[in-house]
């Protein structure tokens, strides 16, 4: 369930552990069929954990391949949202992309700066740019167990229910991270 308007949710239910079960029985056609209804999930997944747009990509790629290697590893498929979560997220650590998150975000921060003044004179258009940077950077720089619940309720619109199971971690956990990513949140984007 969402609770702001534009916020985009997957939609899981009985039908993805039918595909799951299918694939656990080698169909690949359904292995594909849930690639193509959770990818977007997984590049959101990939992107909250490495904050690096140039590297998704290349994770989300690793992820899947996994996935088809180890898709009978999945006793329950009922559980398969925290066990893919976890694939996703331990990807992205192991690739190595962690470190290299501030200064990859700050050069990608200045080339979409400069291709947007190319591209527009207004502007107003340049400075909603810079604000939506801006924004951005500042959610890249949330310590990572404020960043992941953050990206996932607001950007994907998960119940704290669902980020708690994905995450292993209680709801009141998840709340309380929540409430200090929002605090962090205002504060960066109050100090600039």
């Amino acid at each position: 369930m969402s609770d702001g308007a534009g916020l985009s949710q997957t939609v899981f239910d009985d039908g993805d552990r039918a595909l799951i079960r299918a694939a656990q029985r080698g169909q690949r056609g359904a292995l594909e069929a849930f690639v193509r209804r959770h990818d977007r999930w997984v590049r959101n997944v990939v992107y909250a954990t490495i904050g690096n747009p140039t590297q998704v990509d290349d994770v989300v790629q690793h992820v899947w391949t996994n996935v088809w290697q180890q898709i009978e590893t999945l006793v329950d498929p009922s559980r398969w949202r925290s066990w893919l979560y976890k694939m996703a997220k331990h990807a992205a650590i192991d690739a190595g992309l962690k470190d290299a998150r501030e200064r990859r975000g700050r050069a990608d921060f200045e080339t979409a700066r400069h291709g947007v003044a190319r591209r527009s004179d207004p502007a107003r258009k340049l400075i909603d740019s810079e604000r939506h940077e801006h924004v951005l950077d500042s959610i890249k720089g949330l310590p990572p167990i404020y960043r992941e619940p953050f990206v996932l309720r607001h950007l994907e619109g998960w119940s704290y229910a669902e980020i708690g199971e994905a995450m292993s971690l209680p709801v009141d956990t998840v709340e309380t991270r929540l409430v200090r990513a929002r605090r962090l949140l205002r504060t960066a984007l109050k100090d600039d």
